[in-house]
């Protein structure tokens, strides 16, 4: 007689009991990795069978439930490849899937036992580091680039920079095959005042009503003539020269204010001017433009400009869309900036018929405050700022193993690397064949607790049955001892 047998199987429903009961203690573990008993059997040559043994307790990597947290330093494995990789303060490295994080005293990235976060700083970097929450400044940006789209009104008027002399208006009387010339000029009210050809007031040479082309006429003095009075030239006020000045806003069209960012981070103020003027060909329309910053001329293009902008007869744009405007010494005397240098781009500029409108962007900022972090699915961590800027800090770095039941658990949702489950293989979120990361969120256990209970049940049967072999086997035995 043996009870080794229903011992052995005593023992293994034993320790099948123990990992369902791990199992379904742990239920709400974040990321935790429910396992399941291998079992085999235990053989002799001599025997019919030793009984069973517990080949294995593996541990299934299937995904659980990602739950949203709102703590933007949790994270969440969206897949079923990849571990945090951890670093405690001695340096050993553990991996897990629980993505609860949070900041320590120092600013680094650390689960609640106190392990750091590793990943990439920078945004090219290959080296592992520990993650940290990135307080402090960001630095400024100069402009470097400016686009600007703009239309310009087509229907503006020209502004001359000489002016032009009045012109006097002029009719001429045919009579009896005589012509005689009369000149006029337009007062402020409307009225006619009669003039030589110099502009001189003259006696007026017509009396009475008369209308453009009658056949009678009547002089001065009541004489009466026929033929036909007729304008050759209309009246044209002399215009007044308008050189250009940005305290003169005659002299100007449109102007455009833009703020651009010194190598400080101090802003200034660049406006530009553009001011019709007549075009040089009978199939384009001019435009200067002049730059000027904080009041001032810029240093390039010299004296503020002026540099043409000139369209077609259809509206577009037929010179240079790009410029460069150089201003030497941006800062203050307490502060000097480097020089500034903003590359204009007009490209899709316009001359239509129509109100002046605009719009721009430029590529520099003032210094920021932090404000906040967030990290995306490929594994950056983007840091916010108060000037509305943002900026990559660095990536998550995730690991994956060819055998992930070979790692050793080591307690606290975490294991490490062994012979059996080979060499890591790290990278960014996204990259050979790892899983994206969910912000603000977490796995949840991936345990079914359904299954469990039926587990449990069958577990306890098995239990049971064991127990009846051994107490059948006493039984046997009893009878054995009996017969003599």
């Amino acid at each position: 007689m043996a009870f080794g047998q229903g011992l052995s199987g005593l023992n293994a429903s034993a320790q099948n009991l123990d990992v369902i009961g791990n199992n379904i203690a742990n239920s709400a573990t974040v990321g935790f990795k429910a396992s399941t008993v291998a079992f085999a059997d235990v053989y002799a040559s001599s025997r019919v069978g030793m009984g069973v043994q517990v080949a294995a307790i593996n541990q299934r990597f299937t995904l659980g439930t990602v739950t949203s947290t709102g703590n933007s330093l949790d994270l969440a494995i969206d897949g079923d490849k990849g571990l945090f990789r951890l670093v405690d303060t001695s340096g050993n490295v553990s991996y897990t899937r629980n993505g609860q994080f949070q900041a320590d005293r120092n600013n680094y990235i650390v689960n609640n036992s106190g392990q750091r976060l590793t990943g990439y700083i920078g945004e090219n970097s290959t080296l592992l580091q520990e993650l940290k929450i990135p307080v402090g400044n960001i630095a400024p940006s100069a402009t470097q680039d400016a686009s600007v789209v703009t239309n310009l009104d087509a229907n503006a008027p020209v502004i001359s920079i000489t002016g032009s002399p009045e012109v006097l208006g002029q009719v001429d009387l045919e009579s009896g095959g005589t012509t005689t010339s009369y000149y006029y000029r337009v007062s402020s009210t409307g009225g006619l005042t009669w003039t030589d050809s110099t502009g001189a007031g003259v006696p007026a040479p017509l009396d009475g009503t008369y209308t453009s082309g009658s056949s009678n006429v009547t002089l001065a003095g009541g004489q009466v003539v026929s033929g036909a009075l007729e304008p050759t030239t209309e009246y044209s006020a002399a215009q007044q020269a308008r050189p250009f000045s940005p305290a003169d806003p005659a002299s100007f069209t449109h102007s455009l204010n833009m703020n651009v960012y010194d190598s400080l981070g101090n802003s200034h103020e660049l406006t530009q001017y553009f001011v019709k003027r007549a075009g040089t060909s009978g199939t384009e329309s001019q435009w200067d433009v002049y730059y000027y910053m904080d009041g001032a001329s810029v240093n390039a293009p010299a004296g503020g400009g002026p540099l043409p902008m000139t369209f077609d007869s259809i509206g577009r744009l037929t010179s240079s869309n790009t410029l460069t405007v150089t201003v030497d010494q941006p800062g203050t005397a307490g502060a000097p900036a480097e020089a500034l240098v903003v590359a204009m781009d007009y490209t899709g500029s316009t001359q239509f018929a129509g109100a002046f409108s605009y719009d721009f962007i430029q590529d520099g900022y003032a210094t920021g405050e932090y404000s906040g972090l967030s990290i995306s699915s490929d594994g950056a961590i983007v840091a916010s700022y108060t000037n509305g800027e943002s900026q990559v800090m660095g990536y998550v770095a995730l690991a994956n193993f060819n055998n992930l039941n070979g790692l050793q658990p080591i307690g606290g949702n975490a294991w490490q690397e062994t012979r059996d489950s080979g060499q890591p293989i790290v990278g960014k979120p996204g990259t050979n064949s790892l899983a994206l990361l969910k912000g603000q969120a977490v796995e949840e256990s991936n345990v079914d607790m359904s299954a469990e209970l039926v587990n449990m049940i069958i577990a306890q049967r098995n239990y049971q049955a064991n127990a009846q072999t051994i107490k059948t086997q006493d039984q046997i035995l009893q009878t054995l001892i009996s017969m003599r």
